[in-house]
């Protein structure tokens, strides 16, 4: 019988993978420390995949040449269980292609492959998104792993700090019942450095649109830490839930939610990838454990 996860063992770090959305649900170091959010009553995931879209889209519709298709929130990706397409002892990769339930909510041909792979304390995941139909491909891709906050249970949420490799004074983004406002707003992010609070996400999710920075710290002055570095995707989404809960999402995007008075075909929706047939777009990002 086909297992449902597969547990890698790697230099200094472990992380485990599920069948169902392809997705991680562990993430530990040497010292057995877990740094991914156990999916607790305040969220129930883990690392969701967002795939074919990042956010809402108004109405919960994808509109194609005219015609509606009910897609909620983030897609449907992280709700269906993915193939096996390889399984070893550092990394692994899981596929899902096109059919007639995905056809239903998205009616193109896709082939979405995952692969985990395991460096020295380092975790690095790739999607790889390939149009295997006739018509181009638009598509949204992105990554939403939650990490526990605090890291160390003995030290507040405000101890903990996001230090990105650039300045990034570009205004930031808000949304409102999923949907991204029009006007942006001044960045909270002073510097390099984003002060982390509960309070930062009573509007929900901080995004940086036009992020300088391709990598970022996650860290107290003491105790484990995480550096997430991207490639291939533009936009970043940092999120936990308002009113407060334990965990902390930094979230690499290709794509954004629909803005608030978007009400077009889907493949003219800001941020949306247009893949050609045959062709395919490659992105990825690294954890990296300390």
């Amino acid at each position: 019988m086909e297992q449902d996860s597969l547990t890698l063992h790697g230099d200094g770090i472990s992380a485990t993978i599920v069948q169902q959305g392809a997705e991680l649900v562990s993430l530990r170091n040497a010292e057995g420390i877990e740094f991914l959010w156990q999916a607790g009553p305040a969220w129930r995931r883990h690392s969701p995949v967002l795939f074919p879209i990042v956010g809402r889209l108004r109405g919960d519709q994808l509109r194609h040449r005219g015609k509606n298709y009910p897609m909620t929130q983030h897609g449907f990706a992280r709700d269906r269980r993915f193939a096996w397409a390889e399984q070893g002892p550092s990394s692994c990769t899981l596929i899902l292609t096109d059919d007639a339930e995905s056809r239903a909510r998205y009616p193109f041909a896709f082939r979405l492959a995952i692969r985990y792979s395991l460096g020295p304390r380092s975790l690095g995941v790739t999607f790889e998104v390939t149009n295997t139909g006739n018509e181009v491909l638009p598509a949204s891709v992105g990554a939403h792993p939650a990490f526990n906050w605090p890291l160390l249970p003995e030290l507040p949420k405000e101890a903990y700090r996001l230090t990105f490799a650039e300045n990034e004074p570009a205004p930031i983004r808000r949304l409102k019942d999923g949907l991204l406002l029009p006007t942006a707003r001044p960045t909270p992010i002073e510097g390099k450095t984003l002060a982390l609070s509960e309070q930062l996400f009573d509007d929900d999710a901080v995004i940086l649109d036009q992020p300088a920075s391709a990598s970022v710290r996650y860290a107290a002055e003491r105790g484990p830490a995480i550096e997430i570095s991207w490639h291939g995707f533009n936009e970043l989404g940092i999120w936990s839930k308002p009113g407060g809960a334990p965990f902390l999402c930094i979230e690499p995007w290709h794509g954004l939610a629909s803005p608030i008075d978007f009400d077009g075909e889907f493949a003219d929706k800001p941020g949306v990838m247009l893949i050609e047939p045959g062709a395919k777009r490659v992105l990825s990002y690294r954890i990296k454990v300390a």
